[in-house]
């Protein structure tokens, strides 16, 4: 079985549109726009991620939003979810789908908030490059702790995703010391069918 990292390069296969050359040109231009060379992405083994257009609802996450994913990632991500209920685990959605725009509105924000682009893109994809507008990712929370957070691994939840998600087809993209220069992101897993 491949690892999560040599994965990544062939996760768009189900679930998404096709890239077109028009999407190609359009995160090309906003790379431009943010002053980011290509060979920044191509350096940390980034691939271009299109938009999913087949998007089915999983219920709210932990903020009462709703949250989307790809119609086969969404089945197995409440699979998953039930499985680990029963267990006494809980596991919660924090973010899940999120288009190239709502991306690269996070991005402007964090430059407004006075970040640079440099520090933003330790823990934000670029538009267009973020696992989140395939459908097929989603960010994980529990109980207990806060989002977004290292702290997550040391929960209850981290050991049963380390243990068990793989069975529901799941895999944490971001370990330490990735080769994307991406931070170490617990809470973020993917979901590759052809792991399942």
């Amino acid at each position: 079985m491949k690892n999560p990292i040599e994965q990544c390069e062939v996760c768009w296969v189900s679930d998404i549109m096709s890239i077109t050359a028009s999407y190609e040109k359009r995160v090309l231009q906003t790379l431009k726009e943010f002053g980011i060379p290509i060979s920044f992405v191509t350096e940390r083994r980034q691939t271009i991620q299109g938009e999913c257009d087949d998007l089915v609802s999983i219920g709210l996450d932990m903020f009462g939003r709703e949250q989307r994913m790809g119609r086969r990632a969404a089945s197995q991500w409440l699979s998953m979810v039930a499985a680990a209920g029963r267990e006494g685990v809980v596991l919660a959605a924090i973010s899940a789908f999120r288009s190239f725009d709502y991306q690269r509105g996070i991005i402007e924000r964090k430059l407004a908030e006075g970040l640079k682009i440099e520090e933003i893109l330790r823990a934000s994809a670029l538009p267009g490059y973020s696992e989140h507008h395939t459908g097929r990712a989603i960010d994980i929370g529990t109980p207990g702790s806060p989002p977004l957070e290292e702290e997550f691994e040391q929960k209850p939840a981290f050991a049963w995703l380390t243990r068990r998600g793989r069975d529901f087809g799941f895999s944490m993209t971001y370990p330490r010391e990735n080769p994307f220069g991406i931070i170490y992101e617990p809470w973020h897993w993917f979901y590759r069918e052809e792991s399942v």
